[in-house]
């Protein structure tokens, strides 16, 4: 599959070389307002490519777009130090509504991949200006929250994070839920699971791992400036189920008509991916303070995106 990525700066970068390397694209086009920036993106990966696939990486304008099954949204301003997800939106927002209608004319039914940040809201304006059913426009959300949860937690009990079917649903950002309750390791539940490995998850632990994943983007952004390896690869694993339709449970964020007493909501939850979008829509098990976290971040989205009048 072609796949189209708007904006080459850090992210869309990540993401194209762990496209390209991983092999999960016949063809990889970068577009971005700075020429210069996506030919080096693209010569650089493709210098890399020899190595490991066969992917055509290029550079070109949306014209170049045509065919692109999935076109990934990669564009905007990066996140100051300090600043939160929610305080990019307006810095971003004009530059997402500039670039949809540029990739609409030359790819009329495209899946769109979000991967802009405040990406919840991103993903909300994209889905309304767009036109596209909401299951073909699907924001990067807490994939990476998830990915970072799953990778504590396999530190602490010291196995492999694919071992670990946990999720963070919600908002990317700070309201976002940690799901403790529905988190299973093995065959049995978290908590279990890790006592029988001489690795309890008390409170302490708990509220360690919590603090270090609603963090770790503002510790990496202090230390070099912004986070773009992990959830580049997170966009690929997306790619990668909706080019080989997998049908694979990801934690992804999609405009959702009702989810905790909040309705026409756009955040994440465990959604099944394959060729055609978002095909399913899944709720792990929360307990009742799980549950109240979720409301009131999806009640902050929803306040959110209606302040925008979409």
């Amino acid at each position: 599959m072609k796949i189209g990525i708007v904006g080459a700066g850090m992210v869309g970068s990540s993401a194209g070389f762990a496209l390209a390397i991983a092999g999960y694209a016949n063809e990889i086009v970068f577009v971005d307002k700075n020429e210069a920036l996506a030919v080096a993106q693209a010569e650089d990966i493709s210098h890399a490519v020899p190595f490991m696939s066969a992917t055509r990486v290029r550079a070109g304008g949306y014209a170049d777009l045509a065919g692109a099954g999935i076109v990934v949204l990669s564009a905007g301003v990066g996140q100051r130090p300090g600043e939160s997800r929610l305080e990019l939106l307006g810095r971003n927002t004009a530059v997402i509504r500039s670039i949809v209608s540029e990739i609409l004319a030359v790819v009329p039914d495209p899946i769109l991949l979000v991967a802009a940040n405040p990406v919840d809201i991103i993903t909300h304006i994209t889905a309304s200006i767009s036109g596209l059913p909401p299951h073909r426009v699907i924001g990067s959300g807490t994939i990476l929250d998830t990915a970072r949860f799953r990778s504590l937690l396999a530190r602490h009990m010291e196995i492999s994070p694919q071992s670990i079917p946990a999720f963070v649903i919600g908002e990317h950002g700070d309201s976002e839920v940690l799901a403790w309750s529905g988190a299973v390791a093995g065959s049995a539940d978290l908590v279990s699971f890790a006592a029988q490995l001489g690795k309890p998850v008390t409170e302490e632990v708990r509220k360690a791992i919590d603090h270090d994943v609603r963090n770790a983007a503002y510790k990496i952004i202090e230390g070099k400036g912004a986070t773009y390896y992990g959830i580049g690869a997170g966009i690929a694993r997306i790619v990668r189920a909706i080019t080989r339709d997998e049908g694979s449970v990801l934690s992804v964020s999609i405009q959702t008509a009702h989810v905790a007493g909040v309705d026409n909501v756009t955040l994440s939850l465990p959604r099944v991916v394959g060729a055609r979008g978002v095909t399913a829509d899944l709720l792990p098990d929360l307990d009742h303070e799980e549950f109240e976290a979720l409301k009131r971040s999806a009640r902050m989205l929803k306040d959110l995106s209606n302040s925008l009048g979409l």
